[in-house]
């Protein structure tokens, strides 16, 4: 069992790979500033997880761009941290088009922080959180991870620059990295503990459908139903959140047990773009609840189809995604249902 440090794990996609890797046995350091997840996301993680878990997880509140706060994470477990995994980081498109120089401080800034914190504390492995959005906008799918990357907006931008950043330390340092370009995570824990709990109006499709089921908001709005798709509007690739985490621990098996230069850069999705409309109407299938909408203008930054190849994942790491929609609507429900105010 490894002393893994977990940066943003007190986020969506954090705190449901937290509670993987604690069932797994592991240590776990989480550094989290809560700028936007919720302390409270920690302590439900230790009811779901095994009895033991309590002595596995060390909190160190701070900075992920901060030396004095990174050196704490590094420093709070009794063994030394043999590995990384990197979520902390920025995620809204339109924010990133709005306000660019806090991308590029964050997710980048924070990512070269914490590259120089590995070195001084002999870390050299890392798992990092990237995105599908690295594609720009392309128009031949399934996505292979050798097709181009031309990021059209800073969020993606600067995920990319960090992939390039830490793929540079594997070639200079003999670091082992993997990059996940993720598609489309949603759902939740089937128990409904924890979930995704977005600050003020979701960015993203599924929280906002989750919180006008459950009366938060009046309809959701949907941008763009002139896409060249087969409804007109946007296709991405949905996948649920636990079969996320589930990669996360495979991956880091996968690198704990090489023992040179290793970089790989792999896809998670399911390999199957769903659209909007499909999505809202799999909700109202899977809960009986009706999701009023109206249609406005294209969003900046949009682009009207992603999709994944999972092949890749599927060769290195032997994963596949396999819940179903219909389970990324009913768990994602019994979240929201359960917690209409998130973790408020």
């Amino acid at each position: 069992m490894a002393s893994l440090l977990i940066t943003g794990g007190a986020g969506f996609i954090g705190s449901h790979t937290l509670l993987v890797l604690l069932d797994a046995g592991h240590e776990l350091v989480v550094l989290d500033n809560f700028a936007n997840s919720s302390p409270i996301a920690l302590d439900r993680v230790l009811e779901l997880a095994s009895l033991d878990a309590a002595g596995r997880l060390h909190r160190v509140e701070g900075d992920v761009r901060s030396a004095a706060d990174l050196d704490r994470a590094f420093t709070a477990p009794a063994a030394p941290i043999t590995g990384v995994v990197h979520f902390a980081g920025r995620k809204a498109v339109r924010e990133s088009v709005e306000n660019p120089l806090l991308y590029w401080d964050v997710n980048l800034g924070g990512t070269r922080a914490l590259a120089e914190a590995m070195g001084r504390h002999g870390c050299d492995l890392v798992v990092f959180s990237s995105t599908a959005t690295v594609y720009g906008e392309p128009d031949v799918f399934p996505l292979t991870e050798s097709m181009p990357t031309p990021p059209v907006h800073p969020y993606a931008q600067t995920k990319l620059a960090a992939e390039q950043m830490l793929a540079a330390l594997v070639q200079s340092q003999g670091w082992r990295v993997a990059s996940l370009r993720y598609f489309n995570p949603v759902g939740a824990h089937p128990s409904g503990r924890i979930g995704e709990d977005p600050t003020g109006i979701p960015n993203n499709l599924f929280p906002y459908i989750t919180q006008v089921a459950a009366g938060r908001l009046e309809l959701l709005r949907v941008f763009g139903d002139d896409y060249p798709t087969r409804d007109g509007s946007g296709e991405r690739d949905y996948i649920h959140v636990m079969d996320l985490a589930e990669a996360h621990a495979v991956t880091l098996d996968h690198l704990l047990q090489q023992q040179g230069p290793t970089q790989i850069t792999l896809n998670l999705g399911t390999g199957e773009a769903r659209s909007v409309l499909e999505v809202v109407q799999a909700f109202e299938q899977a809960n009986g609840i009706p999701i009023p909408y109206e249609v406005l203008p294209r969003r900046a930054g949009d682009v009207p189809k992603l999709e994944a190849s999972p092949e890749s994942a599927a060769q290195v790491l032997g994963w596949r995604a396999r819940r179903t929609l219909e389970e990324m609507c009913r768990d994602g429900w019994a979240w929201q249902h359960s917690n209409p105010n998130g973790y408020r």
